[in-house]
Parts: structure tokens; sequence; C-alpha cells
């Protein structure tokens, strides 16, 4: 039976940082480190790369705007760049003073959040183009954000994690005084590599360098911080039995049924349902190790990339190495799967 699943052609040439599905489309957005931003059109097998965009460095992020014909991109130029995917046109919207390693729209509040290595968070009002940002200290580097439709999640190095309310991010008022709505500390003892929000705005699942995830919820009341917990995945048994540990590089909520993926150095990806604390399902390992996913807007769709050398920084990508896999999804495959 063939696995329901095609590769892009045309992939980029060094390790991929950042995918993301249009929100109702199957066009693909993909950063990668070789200094270009690719717009892949995905509806039909093998996919067709549309256009790619040259930057002065490699791109650490990127995600579309308004429409689908505008995204923005973050990277080691230190730059947080709009993009008119039509034109090739390429704005600056502002520059950090070190790389940027993420970039997020906000629809509802007409907001772009960019975070960087300069302990910064800018804030865009995209409505008031001539505006500079909002910048906001950060105690620590950012290392992952994600959004709800009402909060941004910050983690950071030192464990360091901040909950900021959007509301307050696109106040007319806003100044460099915003403060988070929560400081927490992450659950997980090792550095964090990824942050996704949970789509009905209760909750994010975040994951550490060293296989595990853990899944919060955002109530502060007593009862609701008891149901937090973490685990262990990403780690194959070696021939002398003990676990290899991989870094768990990527997550991604499914829009519709708030299972999430998993993507890590293994070079799996896994389905899991966060409330019940199940895993749904492990894929057939990818060729290396998996760098990025994201899921389209309907759900029917899930993007993985796969990237060698992710976890321990390899100089230097062979040929056939980096991909970007497109997986359609059966019927329920990502429903979750109840309490037991």
């Amino acid at each position: 039976m063939s696995i329901p699943q095609f590769e892009l052609a045309n992939p980029p040439t060094d390790a991929i940082s950042a995918i993301q599905f249009a929100p109702t489309s199957l066009r693909l957005l993909v950063a990668s480190w070789d200094k270009h931003v690719y717009l892949y059109d995905t509806s039909s097998t093998g996919g067709q790369l549309l256009n790619k965009f040259e930057h002065r460095a490699p791109v650490l992020d990127v995600c579309f705007g308004e429409n689908e014909e505008e995204a923005y991109t973050a990277g080691l130029d230190w730059d947080v760049r709009c993009i008119n995917l039509t034109t090739g046109a390429q704005t600056v919207l502002s520059s950090h003073d070190a790389g940027v390693k993420s970039v997020l729209y906000d629809r509802q509040h007409n907001i772009l959040v960019s975070g960087s290595w300069d302990s910064t968070l800018h804030v865009h009002h995209l409505s008031k183009p001539s505006d500079p940002p909002v910048k906001i200290s950060l105690p620590n580097k950012p290392f992952s954000l994600s959004l709800t439709s009402t909060r941004l999640v910050v983690a950071m190095a030192s464990r360091a994690l901040h909950i900021y309310q959007l509301a307050d991010l696109a106040s007319e008022s806003a100044a460099s005084g915003i403060e988070p709505w929560q400081r927490r500390e992450s659950s997980l003892k090792f550095m964090t590599r990824a942050v996704a929000c949970m789509p009905n705005d209760e909750g994010y699942a975040s994951s550490s360098i060293e296989g595990r995830v853990a899944v919060e919820w955002f109530d502060p009341s007593t009862t609701s911080q008891s149901r937090k917990y973490a685990f262990k995945c990403h780690r194959q048994p070696s021939p002398e039995g003990v676990d290899v540990v991989y870094p768990v590089n990527a997550l991604a909520f499914h829009p519709v049924h708030g299972t999430f993926a998993s993507g890590g150095g293994d070079g799996f990806v896994a389905l899991w349902d966060g409330v019940a604390k199940r895993r749904i399902r492990q894929y057939q390992r990818y060729t290396t190790s998996v760098s990025a996913l994201s899921f389209s807007g309907n759900g029917k769709f899930l993007a993985v990339a796969v990237s060698p050398g992710f976890e321990d920084g390899r100089e230097g990508v062979g040929e056939g190495m980096v991909g970007i896999f497109i997986r359609e999804l059966g019927h329920g495959e990502a429903k979750g799967k109840g309490m037991k």
C-alpha cells in the first residue's frame, strides 16, 4: 500500500528553519539557511515552486500576512521584512540588534510580532506602517513564539516563559512598559526548542532538546494547573540497550481536532492527543532529522521538513538530504483517541 505523501520538487539547498501553510489554500512558505524564502503550490503531486526570494543572510522564520500575497520574514540579517509574493518587492519593517528567530502575524489585531536574540520583541502595528515598532524587553533570548486568538506565548532561554494578552500588545497606548499576563518557568528541565498553542486557546505544548514534551493550560487556577504534565518521546534504543535521546524540534496543533504533531531529531513524526495523554500514531521514519511541521488550514494535510544535522549543528548538507514531504491525512487520522 502506497503512503499518501509526496516530496516537493526543487527543495532548498540548505537546512529548513520554518514552514507554513497559507490559512485557506495549499500554498506553502519555506524559510531556509540557504538565504532564501520559497513559495510552493502543494495542491498536486510533486508540488510547484512558484517563486523564491533572496535574503542577505539565512532566514529563520516566515509567515503569511493579511492575505496570501504577503509574507513576513525574520533572519540572521537582523531584519524583519515584508515580501510582496506577487512582485517580489521587499520592505524592511524594523531591525533588531541580533538575529531574529521568530515572526508571527495576528490577523485579528493586524499586528506583527518579532522575537530576536537581542532579547526583545518588536510589535509592529501594521495599520500605521510609518510608526516605529513597540519594543518589549525580555529577560532572556526568545527561542520560540506561538499565538492563540487572544494570547502570545514566548519561550525563552533559562527555561523562562512569558504569556502576553494580544489586546495589550495591540493597544493604541501600548509602550515598551507592556507587562506579561503571566510569567512561568518551563516544566522541562532542559532548553526549550519549540512551543505551540492549542487552537481552542486553552493552553500550549512545549518541547525540549532532551526528548520531552510538556502540555500546560493557561487558566492559573490550582485545578487547571494540576492538569499539566510532561512525557518522554523521540528516544530510540541503542544496541547497548540505552535510550538515545533526540531533541523535539517541531510542534504543530491540528486546527480541527486539537491534537498535535511532534517532529524529532530521530526522524520520526508522531501524533498525540494532549488531553487524553495518548499517542495516536507514529509515522514511518524519515531519512533525517525533522526540522519543521505545518498543518494545512483545513487540517487535511501535514507538511514535514527534514534537514540533516539540525540537532548537532553539523556543517554542510549533502544533495538530496533536505526535503519537504506533504502527507495527506485520512478521515479521522488526526482525531483524538479519548480517555483510557
